[in-house]
């Protein structure tokens, strides 16, 4: 299962940075304007480097037996993917777009599953 939940969010967080890398107007469609700054778009490429690094880091830490580094990467997920629907939520409460809701349901999905991962691999150390 960890195995699965790293690797799906590994390609996920890589296609989310590529795309805030090469296409930030085209992934933030709707929410970044065709003549943004350009302060803006280095902005956001900033975002996709820093989706890259966590990409890597779930990738490489897949296959990893379980330990300490690997639990804190798991509780880095829980925590990124958790903070992200609550920030959806205010967003869409601040007007933004609805497409929000979308990727709100998606990393609430993630979350939930990073959680379970978590607390099953708790039971086990703690059997």
């Amino acid at each position: 299962m960890k195995k699965l939940l790293l690797s799906t969010t590994a390609v996920y967080m890589g296609l989310l940075g590529l795309g805030f890398i090469f296409a930030p107007r085209e992934i933030g469609i709707g929410a970044v304007p065709a003549d943004a700054p350009a302060a803006l778009i280095a902005y956001l490429r900033v975002f996709g480097s820093t989706f890259l690094g966590i990409a890597v880091l779930n990738w490489t830490a897949r296959n990893a037996e379980p330990s300490t580094a690997r639990q804190a990467i798991i509780l880095g997920n829980i925590v990124g993917f958790s903070v992200g629907p609550a920030l959806d939520v205010w967003g869409l409460l601040s007007g933004a777009r609805q497409l929000a809701v979308v990727f709100g349901l998606i990393h609430l999905l993630i979350a939930s599953a990073f959680i379970w991962a978590w607390r099953a691999s708790r039971s086990i150390s703690t059997s």
